[in-house]
């Protein structure tokens, strides 16, 4: 990823609440790749550059997103439900739709993929088939929205106010075992 001047340090494993927020602005911009693509092209031929993007912002939606979503389900959600405090219980109400937002996206995210691919393979897609992935991205995208706006305004705020410095270390370490990193 190209270092842009003035713009915000990604996160690393020491600030785990930090890197799922970094998180959510690559799903927004892989997002919005596939849904630019899918609008402008209807299913029709690529240039060169179109399928790169294309084929990587699926291979991101594939591999890397479900990580993501194993970091909030498997190692911050279940932290948060540990914790007692009345400052908690409605975000924890949410967490619950948060989870459900997380099987609806992963449900589109499968079909789409299936039809990015079927694109890719044959060079188009036909009328069907182009508006389907049309009306998934304009789906996903807007679970996202609300989805993402909830958890980078109340969840991972509050995940930084009450979680302890060993729970944020372990949630760090965690993250860096799925990809197979070293924490530093």
């Amino acid at each position: 990823m190209p270092v842009v001047i003035g713009s915000k340090r990604e996160s690393d494993f020491t600030d785990p609440i930090g890197m799922l927020s970094d998180c959510h602005r690559r799903i927004e911009r892989f997002l919005r790749v596939l849904l630019t693509i899918a609008t402008e092209q209807h299913g029709g031929t690529l240039t060169e550059e179109q399928k790169v993007s294309l084929e990587t912002a699926l291979n991101y939606f594939r591999n890397a997103a479900p990580k993501h979503t194993a970091d909030e389900e498997e190692s911050l959600f279940p932290r948060l439900r540990r914790l007692e405090s009345p400052e908690l219980q409605s975000t924890l109400v949410r967490i619950d739709a948060l989870e459900h937002d997380h099987e609806r996206a992963d449900k589109g995210h499968q079909e789409v993929d299936r039809l990015g691919r079927e694109w890719l393979s044959r060079g188009r897609l036909d009328g069907e088939d182009a508006r389907r992935m049309t009306t998934l991205l304009t789906e996903l995208s807007e679970l996202y929205e609300r989805h993402i706006a909830l958890e980078d305004r109340e969840v991972f705020p509050c995940a930084n106010r009450l979680l302890s410095p060993e729970d944020r270390t372990a949630v760090g370490a965690e993250m860096a075992e799925r990809r197979g990193a070293r924490v530093r």
